[in-house]
């Protein structure tokens, strides 16, 4: 029987080469094959090309913030907008798509950490009494009683958990920027909706006053007839142009409905439940405040999402390549097992072991090679559509900025054609009244009065849209500072 001085000294042993391969282990898992993540470089103007006479807000207290739609001071906008987040389904779905990335993160993490099972087990067995013993084995059924403990723990030695983590997290941010997006986009979609909507009141209370206008034009047309100093021909034409304002009138309340139950839809409730009062545009587009360029890659959503998922084809590489070294885990078990029930749980019923494994792929047919290719390739892919993002990103920006001061512009020649239109029906109607000119010319004033305020209150709704889309195009005022 050894001493208690060689057992000591073999447990010193022992202990000395524990803490060695620990230190030795520690030493590898500081190792994480891979490419670490470094942003792409994007080609980015110094200014936009359209902002030449454009006026920035000022102060900065102005810049956008999160209710962006609170820019255009409509409380009836304001309480559609609120609706959104809470009945919207395309925002309700990716905000589950967020829950799931990021329980795909927690997942990924997991492997961090050892995975211990426990069972119960009563087996009743006999052995057949023709193996092994020429027939002279017994015949008795034996019954074991088992309560194993089994413990398997891969060390992340080339990093590859690391890697897969790093992905998951990518994505789950890519995910809440997609949220942040669906978010974006519905707003943005049921502000257009309700600025078109607006343009049509405009135009339906336009045509319900030429109608007024009309019906006062007929009867005027009526008693000169009848004193007979008009012709029936007149009579005719008042009716005619009428008839085909009223029809006009109606024509309007199609897309009005249509409209009206597309906002239902982005606001998450039946078409036949929302019903929005009539009131015509009065309000002039406001200011946006635009900044520099280099802040869109920060404030727009999608480009966030399309950056994060290039950080996520990147750690995926990483992956891949830790498939080249081979595998280190640490298993364990233990327990009790007894044929004796009264045993079970008793001393020499214990069973035991411990120990390390590695394990290397030597031939595959060129699996991981394929796997590595394919994650470089995804990575390329995942860069040019985040470039390409950023590009349509400024495009959309120039767009709308272009749009802005275009339609200020035509707004103003508009207005001065509108005035000019009113003159005319004034001077044309005094002109048939006193027999100098025929109804005819009386006729065209008018229509063209009206033709040139429909077009004025188009125009308007067009510069809030326009403005809606460059509020869009510059992010809503969001900041990727905010992802998770």
């Amino acid at each position: 029987m050894p001493s208690w001085k060689q057992l000591s000294f073999a447990r010193m042993r022992q202990s000395g080469m524990m803490l060695a391969a620990t230190g030795m282990l520690s030493l590898l898992i500081g190792c994480t094959v891979g490419p670490d993540y470094v942003r792409p470089g994007v080609e980015v103007p110094g200014g936009y090309k359209e902002m030449a006479g454009w006026r920035v807000a000022r102060p900065k207290d102005d810049t956008l913030r999160g209710a962006w739609w609170e820019i255009f001071n409509d409380p009836q906008l304001n309480g559609l907008e609120e609706q959104v987040d809470i009945s919207n389904q395309n925002v309700a779905q990716a905000e589950a798509q967020f829950r799931q990335a990021r329980a795909l993160v927690q997942q990924a993490r997991a492997a961090y950490f050892p995975t211990i099972t426990i069972g119960v087990g009563v087996t009743r067995s006999r052995r057949s009494s023709t193996i092994g013993t020429g027939g002279s084995a017994s015949r008795n059924a034996v019954t074991d009683y088992s309560l194993p403990v089994d413990v398997s723990w891969e060390l992340d030695v080339w990093g590859r958990i690391r890697r897969a983590v790093e992905s998951s997290q990518a994505g789950a941010q890519a995910s809440a920027a997609d949220l942040e997006t669906a978010r974006l986009s519905a707003r943005a979609e049921l502000a257009q909706d309700y600025f078109q909507l607006r343009s049509l009141d405009t135009q339906k209370q336009l045509l319900d006053a030429a109608v007024a206008d009309f019906e006062k034009s007929l009867e005027l047309t009526n008693n000169r007839y009848a004193a007979g100093v008009a012709s029936r021909a007149d009579v005719l034409q008042a009716e005619t142009q009428l008839k085909t304002t009223q029809a006009q009138a109606i024509d309007v309340g199609v897309l009005r409905a249509q409209l009206e139950h597309a906002i239902a839809l982005l606001i998450g409730k039946p078409a036949s439940t929302v019903s929005i009062p009539q009131k015509p545009l009065d309000m002039i587009p406001p200011t946006v405040p635009v900044g520099v360029p280099s802040e869109v890659l920060e404030r727009r959503p999608d480009i966030a999402a399309a950056e994060r998922r290039v950080a996520a084809a990147n750690a995926q590489i990483g992956v891949a390549e830790a498939a080249y070294f081979p595998t280190v885990s640490l298993g364990a078990s233990g327990g009790f097992e007894s044929a004796i029930a009264s045993e079970w749980f008793s001393a020499p019923s214990r069973f035991w072991s411990v120990g390390p494994a590695i394990s290397e792929t030597v031939f595959d047919g060129g699996l991981r090679r394929a796997q590595t290719d394919e994650a470089r390739a995804a990575y390329d892919a995942s860069v040019a559509f985040y470039r390409e993002t950023v590009l349509a990103g400024f495009e959309q920006v120039e767009d709308n900025l272009a749009a802005l001061r275009i339609l200020e512009n035509e707004a103003q020649v508009q207005d001065e054609a509108v005035k000019a239109a009113q003159q005319s029906v004034t001077v044309t109607t005094n002109q048939y009244k006193a027999g100098i000119t025929t109804y005819l010319n009386v006729i065209t004033s008018q229509t063209a009065t009206l033709t040139n305020e429909r077009t004025a209150a188009t125009i308007l709704g067009n510069r809030l849209n326009a403005t809606v889309l460059l509020i869009k195009a510059l992010g809503g005022g969001w900041n990727a500072s905010k992802l998770p």
